[in-house]
């Protein structure tokens, strides 16, 4: 991620544990395929590095390296890896609109929940284009929180999605990334364009327990709250949020879909056989 606007979710200890519970399976599926031992991969916005240390496990003894704008997800990634046993995978500082790494350095540059994030998601294909390969591909994959489908409806959860959208947007950052892409792809030059969708449900009860409860300890967090509140959410606002997500953890019926767009493409310039 880039260092200019605030991070929507801030990097508190509820949202780096709600991160660190995805893996390359449930989060990079599209891209699995495409990956075999020896290729080099940049993890870009790599939080607590659960995916990053998957994907190496994938690629060995390809050199992976995971990059963070800020410290307190890498400390995170660095214990994982320390705890997996992996004494190879490197977790740096960098600014994906500014990478400090020459063309061409990579086989596969990912990112993950990164692109909406950004005032500048063009830009930063372009830069992630830059360092990979020719032959490489671009990968990307990021929510869509307007196609975001719930039930049972609670208009607590109706409030949360209305604050973090216009918290997004007030940041300067797109919510509904998935849905732009193939936009994207497309104005950062970027070639053989693959667009695909996928969801995480949360629709038993085990893990409509656990979303719902990840979720109201990271809407009460002093870093959402701080940027609710300027928006006129003050603590009533965001304690009907954080009781309408546990409530909504708790219901029998609790079904919850993120859907997500995933971007596959090659760095511009590339053709693809005949």
């Amino acid at each position: 991620m880039s260092d200019g606007p605030r991070y929507t979710h801030g990097h508190e200890p509820a949202t780096l544990a709600s991160h660190g519970v995805r893996t390359a399976a449930t989060s990079a599926a599209y891209l699995l395929p495409h990956l075999r031992p020896g290729l080099d991969v940049l993890d870009v916005g790599c939080g607590p590095g659960t995916i990053t240390l998957d994907l190496a496990e994938l690629v060995a003894p390809g050199r992976v390296i995971g990059v963070e704008n800020v410290e307190a997800p890498l400390v995170v990634a660095r214990e994982e890896a320390v705890r997996r046993g992996d004494s190879a995978t490197r977790f740096e500082r960098a600014d994906v609109l500014e990478l400090p790494y020459d063309d061409d350095s990579f086989d596969v540059v990912h990112a993950h929940q990164v692109l909406q994030h950004l005032t500048d998601p063009v830009t930063a294909l372009r830069e992630m284009a830059r360092v990979c390969r020719p032959d490489g591909w671009v990968a990307a994959r990021d929510a869509d929180y307007a196609a975001m489908a719930w039930h049972p409806r609670l208009p607590g959860l109706d409030l949360w999605r209305e604050t973090y959208r216009a918290v997004a947007h007030g940041n300067g950052a797109e919510p509904d990334a998935g849905r732009r892409m193939r936009e994207w792809a497309n104005a950062a030059g970027l070639a053989d364009v693959r667009i695909t969708s996928s969801v995480w449900t949360y629709a038993d009860q085990a893990s409509a327990q656990w979303w719902g409860t990840s979720q109201a300890a990271r809407c009460s967090g002093p870093v959402f709250a701080a940027q609710a509140a300027e928006l006129g959410v003050g603590e009533d606002g965001l304690a009907e949020i954080a009781g309408a997500w546990r409530a909504w953890g708790s219901e029998p019926d609790a079904w919850f879909v993120v859907l997500h767009g995933e971007l596959l493409a090659r760095p511009g310039g590339w053709a693809q056989d005949s």
